[in-house]
Formats: structure tokens, C-alpha cells, sequence
């Protein structure tokens, strides 16, 4: 009986992967037949990895999104990533793979809000991270991501600078930075900010051999626990770089599945079980292949990110300075 149960298990497992492997397959001939780039997060599940073009975080994906040559770009990833590559190609059409895929930080803060900041502190320039609104982009002075935020505001001739929306980004900032005045405001990503020290001391604990990488969206505390601290991109480097075989990941959990395919030969473990963005979840391969068949067809389903020239020209303004500072 375990013989055959184990043949169907293996059966049924084989042919779920045949399926997997033929809309990957369909995927990628309808995107080179339709002038398709698929940009995609790298918390995006590994079967959506394989078919992009680009994967990466936010910044690489905003430089490579600056130098794509396709006519349409389909973005997996959450909203204001996607509105970032409409405004840095505005002639391309820019669509998202799914449309309730948000940022809860993106949107904790609007222009109003930090315009009258700006009037009670006219001397503080704006520096707001990506995760941000196109709209709220259009009042801040420079853009940074988690890769590029110490180097941009280290490489910024102003002294006073106004961080929003991640306190605890800002906090990693500031402590890199001890020679700018940097204000913060209460915000930030809830699922990294979710974990506790105490989670990371428990993890430490259970796994002793393992070192701790963690994003600087995490609470000060438990970034000042980790053996390093950076950027989704300086994570992934720093674990297939180290001579070290364990890890315990401080971000999201996806990245923990796309290291052990890369380096079989090391040992993953998620700091937290609570670091699952569920808005990167919404987006499947089915959706996937369902945007790039629409988009073949010209038939107006997939979800394009529609942008008056006006913002784009607003909002543009900082990305522009990111990309300059940030080289």
C-alpha cells in the first residue's frame, strides 16, 4: 500500500510540475512574440522569478526599468513599484500583473501631510523612501531605497533632512549618517516591524551556528542583534558570498526559498513566521500568464497604470535625483 501511495504522491507531483513548466513555457513565447519585459520582485515566488527578464529590489528593478527597450513592461510586484516604471518610461505601457497588490507603508503618509511638515521645517529637504505614492513623490526633494539610502543622504550637501515614511529605515540611516540632523516620523513596513527581539533571541537560540541577516525595515533592536543588516539585494549577496553554511533571514520568507535553490549547499531559517507580505502573495503565475495573453491580445483586461504627464513630471523629479546620487 505505501509503495503505491508513494507512486501517486510522486505521480501527482510530476504532472503538477509538467503544468507549472508548460505555462512557464507559454509565458515566455507570448512575452517575446508581444514585446513583453516582466520585471519581478524578488519576493515574488520562485515560479514567477523564472520567467522575468529582471528580478530584484526595488532599486535595481528602478534602474532596470529606466533602460528597458520593450514596448510593454509587466510589473510583479506591488503598485507604487509599477508606478515607478511608468514614470521612469512614460512612453512604454506599464501594467501590474495584479491589481490589489499594495504597500501598506506607501500609503500611511500623503502629500498634504508632509507639505505642511515642509512649511513648519522649510529648511529640511525631503527624503522619502520608494515604498511611497506617486502623489506623495511629488512633494519629497530625493528618493532612496533600503540599497541606496545610506549612500544617497551620505552623498546629499544638505544637513537637515525630513525621513519618511520608515522610522526604522531612517533610524538605520541616521546611525550610518551621525552628521546629518534627520527627522523621523512614526511609519514603516507592519511585517517587519512585527518582529520582536525576543523572536530574534529565540531564533539565535535554536539555531547558534547560524548568522542573522536582517532588512532595515526590523526594529533597531533587532537589527543591533544581526551579524548584518541591509537591503533584500545585500542579503541575498552576503549569504552566497559568506564562507558561512547557516543563516537566519530577516526578511521576507520568499527570499529564503530562492537562496536554497541557489545555494543548495547551505541551510536557510526564517527569522520570523510573520514576515509574509501578503500583497506580494496576491500575485500567481496564473495571473501572470493571464496579464501577458491580454496584453497579446490587446483586449484591455490587464491592468495598465494610467499617469497624467503632470505627476509623472512631478513625481519624477526625485526618482531623477535618486538615480543621479545613487550612481
Amino acid at each position: 500500500m505505501y509503495n503505491i501511495i508513494n507512486y501517486m504522491h510522486t505521480h501527482f507531483l510530476t504532472e503538477a510540475f509538467i503544468m507549472i513548466r508548460d505555462v512557464q513555457d507559454e509565458i515566455i513565447r507570448l512575452k517575446k512574440e508581444n514585446d513583453i519585459c516582466i520585471l519581478a520582485h524578488s519576493y515574488q515566488g520562485h515560479e514567477i522569478v523564472e520567467v522575468a527578464d529582471y528580478v530584484g529590489d526595488s532599486y535595481k528593478l528602478s534602474v532596470d526599468a529606466s533602460k528597458v527597450t520593450n514596448r510593454n513592461i509587466l510589473f510583479c510586484g506591488v503598485h507604487f513599484m509599477a508606478e515607478t516604471a511608468k514614470m521612469l518610461s512614460p512612453d512604454k505601457r506599464v501594467y501590474l500583473a495584479n491589481p490589489l497588490a499594495g504597500c501598506p507603508m506607501a500609503e500611511q503618509m500623503d502629500a498634504a501631510m508632509i507639505s505642511a511638515i515642509k512649511e513648519r521645517e522649510p529648511d529640511r529637504k525631503v527624503v522619502a523612501y520608494i515604498n511611497t505614492t506617486a502623489e506623495l513623490k511629488t512633494v519629497c526633494d530625493v528618493c532612496v531605497t533600503s540599497a541606496s539610502a545610506v549612500k544617497i543622504v551620505s552623498a546629499m550637501e544638505d544637513k537637515k533632512l525630513l525621513f519618511i515614511p520608515d522610522c526604522n529605515l531612517g533610524a538605520f540611516v541616521q546611525k550610518a549618517c551621525p552628521n546629518k540632523d534627520i527627522m523621523l516620523l512614526n511609519g514603516g513596513c507592519p511585517v517587519h516591524a512585527a518582529v520582536t527581539e525576543e523572536e530574534a533571541r529565540e531564533a539565535k537560540a535554536l539555531h547558534p551556528k547560524a548568522l542573522l541577516l536582517v532588512h532595515p525595515e526590523c526594529r533597531p533592536a533587532v537589527s543591533e542583534l544581526a551579524d548584518y543588516v541591509g537591503s533584500t539585494s545585500g542579503i541575498i549577496k552576503y549569504a552566497k558570498g559568506s564562507d558561512g553554511k547557516e543563516f537566519i533571514i530577516g526578511t521576507e520568507i520568499s527570499i529564503i526559498e530562492h537562496l536554497q535553490y541557489e545555494c543548495p549547499d547551505k541551510r536557510f531559517y526564517a527569522l520570523s513566521k510573520k514576515i509574509v507580505c501578503q500583497n506580494m502573495k496576491l500575485t500567481t503565475l496564473s495571473e501572470v500568464y493571464n496579464s501577458v495573453r491580454s496584453i497579446a491580445a490587446d483586449d484591455g483586461e490587464a491592468f495598465e497604470i494610467k499617469m497624467s504627464d503632470e505627476l509623472i513630471s512631478k513625481a519624477r523629479v526625485c526618482i531623477d535625483e535618486m538615480l543621479r546620487l545613487g550612481g
